[in-house]
């Protein structure tokens, strides 16, 4: 499949995630504006942030395997450790990579 949309197609796909990602931002707040927080809501709203960590790595890891799930695991206890994304991903990279390169994966 050929997806060629000229000169302009880089401006154009933008364009259409704008018109995509937009509304749904607010009608996000739109929506939320009009739900009474109550305690359940709030606790809700506070275990979102995990779910979706949880919805994004677990199918990587049932995909990829033990050298995704060496790689998670290395990322959690160097975020435990260390509290620093930057150094969590680089432990997280690099115990993926070594378990590759031993053909863990």
């Amino acid at each position: 499949m050929n997806a060629d949309l000229g000169i302009y197609g880089t401006y154009v796909a933008i364009f259409a995630m704008v018109l995509a990602t937009y509304p749904m931002r607010v009608g996000g707040y739109w929506l939320m504006a009009h739900v009474p927080l109550t305690p359940r809501v709030r606790r809700i709203l506070e275990a979102l942030p995990g779910a979706v960590i949880v919805s994004t790595v677990l199918p990587i890891l049932a995909r990829e395997g033990v050298p995704a799930a060496i790689g998670i695991a290395a990322a959690l206890a160097s975020t435990l450790i260390r509290r620093n994304d930057f150094v969590a991903l680089i432990a997280g990279v690099a115990a993926a990579a070594a378990a590759r390169a031993m053909g863990l994966g």
